[in-house]
């Protein structure tokens, strides 16, 4: 029996001695029926290309089919309110990114509440965005692309994966820190973003780096500068915002599962354990870094108390930076 399997059974196990129910018609074996993970940006986007890494993983070792649910509309304030009115029985779970923290901030009026009515399973990933322009735009540089937008103030546009996504929390932190007048323009997901920097709809885009590094590649897009304070080992010729002329400047797109804060603990531990066994495989880990992402796990509590400090932290660039939603 695989190693990360006994736990797992024996804290099932425990949780049917303590007497907590499960749900309704509720077996003795979890998962009991088909689960569902879903993703708050469009298929292809990174944050769905880790969640369909889990889910299979996850499907192959418990013997149930995980669904990955695409729900790209409203900076994911659609795909958390399914979770939440889902049942809390352990059988749906979100996939979210930083941008889950981030519209805490940029909706004056949710429906819930980012932190309380959610428990964090485990960080998955982190990854840096990586600044992407059309080469033909001019700037070559980062300190080239904001003397172009404070010469042409309020007339160039980033593109994002929708508004309260990653992308876009990237985007307004770098409008703020850099002091340009420059306007955003929202997508259903990061591969729709890159494309409309390809046209030449939208001037650029901090796109996750496992989107943009087959254009950057290819040459369909230039890369400026990446978001993190390192440089990524998959481009590691391309210098960060900091180098690149904006000192501090660092943002990091993370990525992790959730539930609603009603599952019970002893389930959310499992799902726990199965991520991190998921997380830690060699075949996952090689390729979230093939793909330029860091695998990361966390326990439950540290990702809690992650997301708590994740959400005061960008609170105020997101209320310098306009970018809210009534």
């Amino acid at each position: 029996m695989n190693c990360f399997v006994k736990p797992i059974l024996a804290l099932i196990a425990a949780l049917m001695l303590c007497g907590v129910s499960m749900s309704a018609g509720a077996q003795e074996k979890f998962p009991h029926k088909t689960m569902r993970m879903l993703v708050p940006l469009s298929a292809g986007s990174a944050i769905d290309v880790l969640a369909r890494w889990v889910a299979e993983k996850m499907g192959d070792d418990w013997g149930q089919q995980v669904i990955v649910d695409n729900r790209p509309s409203a900076g994911g304030t659609i795909a958390s309110e399914y979770v939440l009115n889902a049942n809390p029985d352990g059988h749906t779970l979100m996939m979210i990114s930083i941008g889950q923290a981030g519209n805490a901030t940029i909706y004056s009026k949710l429906n819930y509440d980012v932190v309380k009515d959610f428990a964090g399973i485990s960080q998955v990933a982190s990854s840096p965005n990586v600044l992407v322009v059309l080469p033909s735009l001019g700037p070559k540089s980062v300190t080239e692309l904001i003397a172009l937008a404070k010469a042409k103030p309020g007339q160039l546009n980033f593109s994002s994966a929708g508004i309260g996504s990653g992308s876009h929390i990237n985007g307004e932190m770098f409008k703020v820190v850099a002091g340009i007048d420059v306007a955003h323009v929202a997508y259903k997901g990061a591969p729709e973003a890159l494309n409309n920097v390809m046209s030449g709809a939208v001037q650029y885009f901090f796109s996750p780096v496992m989107v943009a590094a087959g254009q950057i590649r290819s040459g369909r897009v230039l890369a400026l500068a990446v978001s993190t304070a390192g440089r990524s080992p998959m481009f590691p010729d391309v210098p960060t915002v900091a180098e690149a002329g904006v000192p501090g400047f660092e943002y990091d797109q993370w990525y992790g599962l959730v539930s609603s804060a009603k599952t019970p603990r002893l389930l959310i531990k499992a799902l726990n354990a199965e991520v991190v066994r998921i997380v830690n495989m060699p075949e996952i880990r090689e390729r979230m870094l093939s793909q330029g992402a860091t695998p990361k796990s966390t326990t439950p509590e540290q990702f809690d108390s992650f997301i708590r400090a994740e959400v005061k932290k960008l609170a105020p660039v997101i209320i310098a930076s306009g970018a809210r939603v009534n």
